[in-house]
């Protein structure tokens, strides 16, 4: 299967009540169906600066916002294929651009700074070097991780819808290899609905979203997490 390294197109947040997500979710595969994964952890180690300066900024809802993290599609071995993402917004359109390898050749880059020079594609490894070198203090901060389904229309169409579970964290032993454990970030949320589409949604969507009353919300997983965890944490040690 062909990797896909680059990524453009809006995404647009649903919050769904738990209650309402079986019905909602089952009229829907009335027209979209669950990819290959079926039901499958994600994995996201957020990088940041010691004083959390890429968050600071994305929460200010700038025109042009910019995340770095390490993404794993479930817990990996040594040879799992993990993946370099840097994540860009811009005017309300997401880009991103990432490049795979190991979790051993990750590890290897963690201990030895410097990412080895098979990585592919060489422009998107010359922008993650370019942005480390640009923020010496950049280390992981925060993992997430969570529980997902995703919905498809054909394998040519652009328009995907993604539900998020059991959005959880640990800001301590970041170790990807340590599992999915964590706390949940916002206990009272129900189901995260992500919409990636290029141009307008398809009509039967606009009438399921109708039909079911689910309306657009905000909820960014690294704000969250920042906000509600380390925020007060940060403090304690500015104080200290």
């Amino acid at each position: 299967m062909k990797l896909k390294k680059v990524f453009q197109r809006k995404e647009t947040k649903y919050l769904i009540p738990t209650e309402r997500f079986p019905a909602f979710f089952k009229a829907l595969q009335q027209q979209m169906a669950v990819d290959e994964y079926g039901k499958h952890t994600i994995m996201s180690l957020y990088y940041d600066t010691d004083d959390y300066r890429f968050i600071r900024h994305s929460m200010d809802k700038p025109k042009y916002k910019e995340k770095f993290r390490i993404r794993s599609y479930g817990v990996p071995s040594q040879d799992s294929l993990i993946f370099l993402e840097i994540k860009k917004k811009v005017n309300g359109i997401v880009y991103k651009r990432r490049v795979p390898m190991s979790y051993q050749d990750y590890q290897q880059w963690v201990l030895g700074g410097k990412l080895p020079d098979t990585v592919e594609p060489a422009q998107i490894a010359a922008e993650i070097k370019w942005l480390f070198k640009q923020n010496q203090d950049l280390a992981p901060r925060v993992l997430i991780a969570y529980d997902r389904l995703s919905l498809f229309v054909d394998d040519e169409s652009e328009f995907r819808v993604t539900f998020d579970q059991d959005i959880r964290f640990r800001a301590c032993n970041l170790d990807l290899a340590a599992g999915s454990d964590g706390a949940l970030v916002a206990p009272e949320i129900g189901v995260l609905m992500e919409v990636k589409a290029i141009g307008a949604y398809p009509l039967w969507f606009v009438d399921l979203l109708n039909t079911y009353d689910v309306r657009k919300g905000s909820f960014s997983k690294y704000a969250q997490t920042y906000q509600r965890h380390l925020f007060k944490k940060e403090e304690v040690l500015h104080v200290i």
